[in-house]
C-alpha cells in the first residue's frame, strides 16, 4: 500500500489529484467514503481535471472530464454521459485508517 495523504486533506465533497511514482490518480470523498481512480479519461486518455484538484461537476455529484464533458459516477467510475458512455475509469484500490488514505497501485508491465 502506498500512502496518498492524511484523511483531513480530502474533506467531504472534494477531489484532489496526486502523482504516485508517475501514476496520475484522483481521489474523491463522498458520503464519508474515499474513491480513487486513475486520472485518465477512457475516451482519449487525457487527464480529467479542469484546474489542479478540480475533477467534479458544478454540483460536486459527478466526476467530469474537462476535455469532453463526460460525466462519471463517483462511486463506481462508470461514464453515464458523453463520448465514453458505458466505459469506466480505472479503479485504484484504496483504504483509510488513522494514519491516512492508502492506495494499492496496479502492477506495471
Amino acid at each position: 500500500m502506498n500512502y496518498l495523504c492524511n484523511g483531513n486533506e480530502l474533506p467531504e465533497g472534494t477531489s484532489r489529484g496526486f502523482d504516485i511514482d508517475g501514476l496520475q490518480v484522483l481521489a474523491v470523498r463522498r458520503a464519508g467514503q474515499v474513491h480513487v481512480y486513475q486520472n485518465r479519461c477512457p475516451h482519449r486518455g487525457v487527464p480529467l481535471e479542469w484546474h489542479p484538484d478540480q475533477f467534479l461537476d458544478s454540483s460536486a455529484s459527478l466526476i467530469q472530464c474537462a476535455t469532453h464533458g463526460a460525466l462519471f459516477l463517483i462511486e463506481s467510475g462508470e461514464c453515464i454521459a458523453g463520448p465514453c458512455e458505458g466505459k469506466t475509469l480505472n479503479v485504484i484500490a484504496c483504504g483509510e485508517d488513522a494514519q491516512g488514505i492508502w492506495i494499492s497501485p496496479p502492477a506495471r508491465d
